[in-house]
């Protein structure tokens, strides 16, 4: 079902002097979940260059919620990219697994690495 929440609306500029391919990003974020919803990203000029929407689902058997897909649209080139599509995926998210900083070493993500 859809219902209405409210937002907190987060605008990042970058800082004089700095370099990133985007030069000012909007947030939308869930009040709820603090989840970004929306995020408007604007190019150095100014000008609006990609929007990216996370749609948020409850999972109801371990009182999660989360994004059950995310978009990315580039307006100027006409192309977009689709995130978390799990329609042929079997099982679900395991949430609540626990890992050490050592997993995440260089070797260890190698290691678990699929080539």
């Amino acid at each position: 079902r859809y219902e209405v929440h409210r937002v907190w609306k987060v605008e990042a500029t970058l800082k004089e002097g700095k370099r990133h391919i985007y030069g000012k990003r909007t947030f939308y974020l869930d009040e709820d979940t603090w989840q970004a919803t929306e995020i408007d990203h604007y190019d150095g000029r100014g000008q609006l260059w990609r929007v990216a929407e996370a749609h948020n689902i409850m999972f109801y058997d371990t009182l999660v919620p989360w994004y059950s897909v995310e978009t990315l649209y580039d307006l100027n080139s006409g192309r977009y990219l689709v995130l978390g599509l799990d329609n042929e995926a079997t099982g679900s998210y395991e949430f609540g697994f626990e890992r050490s900083s050592g997993d995440y070493t260089p070797a260890a993500l190698r290691r678990a690495g699929r080539r």
